[in-house]
């Protein structure tokens, strides 16, 4: 398995930053509710929805930084009114982000999940993926070859993060076995949820676009490895880079086969770029029922949209 160059220090892998309780907003008494609502989002670090077509302008020499600061805010701030004014989905009481990044020049500077928790008055944690300083990306397949890289030698990072107006705890980083993209970690993480009597074990990953079906699964085996210590109510969420009938399939196949359930068909649009769209991201359960679920569109501020499920922990002695 490689490693991030420098490693990340022990004091640098997980962030926390609680919000005063007093200041939250959202469902009253979510805590003694027998549902919440869970959403997973690749927030692509708010810059926008054009992937492809950026990317293209940007290799054209046609888009820099000047405004990135600006934009990232405004785009923040967008998501903050979409998770909180329950327009596009319900009130949601636990938020998974990939692609949140920390400080980086292609963020503009600002912290995405921090900022965003703030907004909507959330805690938060925060694991930076540890992205390889001075190290030279290697060439990737050209349907991969839009995204905005971290430059070089910036500071910042990117990474997975959990807003939370529920108590977390046992939080857990997991990084995942990597090997078509050195320059590119990649990472999970999970954490438990209490709500009420009840808790639930969620596992937020952005799982390797690069890698073929085998690769993906191998990173998917972790995480299933580490859900299956435990004996509670289970969540596997987040970005599955599932470009592709058969990744889809596979996917779904791998974690069914290991009691896991979805509610969201197979093609189900979570992504979109250049006319194109396509099923990238999942929720997947085992020992809860979703009693309701969607995807909020439209949204601008990714190339991603959100997913959410309603979550009914009180069908849990029942499975």
């Amino acid at each position: 398995m490689a490693t991030a160059i420098p490693p990340l220090k022990e004091s640098e892998k997980i962030e926390f930053g609680d919000i005063q309780s007093g200041k939250q907003t959202g469902r009253i008494g979510a805590g003694n509710a027998s549902t919440i609502v869970v959403a997973s989002y690749n927030i692509r670090y708010a810059v926008g929805r054009y992937l492809i077509s950026g990317g293209l302008l940007r290799k054209a020499g046609l888009r820099g930084f000047g405004r990135r600061q600006e934009q990232v805010a405004r785009n923040i701030d967008t998501a903050a009114r979409a998770f909180s004014e329950e327009h596009l989905l319900p009130g949601v009481d636990v938020l998974a982000l990939q692609e949140a990044d920390k400080e980086t020049k292609r963020a503009g500077g600002h912290h995405v999940a921090r900022e965003l928790a703030e907004a909507l008055q959330m805690s938060w944690i925060h694991m930076p993926a540890g992205i390889p300083r001075g190290v030279q990306p290697r060439m990737r397949q050209w349907w991969l070859d839009f995204e905005e890289q971290i430059e070089l030698y910036d500071t910042g990072d990117t990474g997975v993060g959990l807003l939370s107006r529920l108590p977390l705890s046992d939080v857990t980083r997991i990084d995942l076995p990597w090997q078509e993209c050195a320059w590119r970690p990649r990472l999970a993480m999970a954490a438990t949820v209490s709500v009420g009597a009840s808790a639930l074990r969620i596992f937020n990953a952005h799982v390797d676009p690069h890698a073929a079906v085998g690769g993906q699964l191998e990173q998917l085996e972790v995480l299933v490895g580490q859900a299956e210590k435990e004996n509670r109510p289970t969540l596997i969420l987040g970005d599955f880079n599932t470009l592709s009938k058969k990744k889809v399939g596979e996917t779904r196949k791998f974690l069914e086969s290991h009691g896991y359930a979805t509610p969201f068909p197979p093609g189900t649009a979570t992504w979109r770029g250049a006319g194109i769209r396509l099923h990238a991201d999942w929720i997947f359960s085992r020992g809860v029922r979703i009693a309701r679920w969607g995807v909020a569109r439209p949204l601008n501020v990714s190339d991603h949209w959100p997913i959410w499920a309603e979550v009914d922990l009180s069908s849990e002695s029942k499975l």
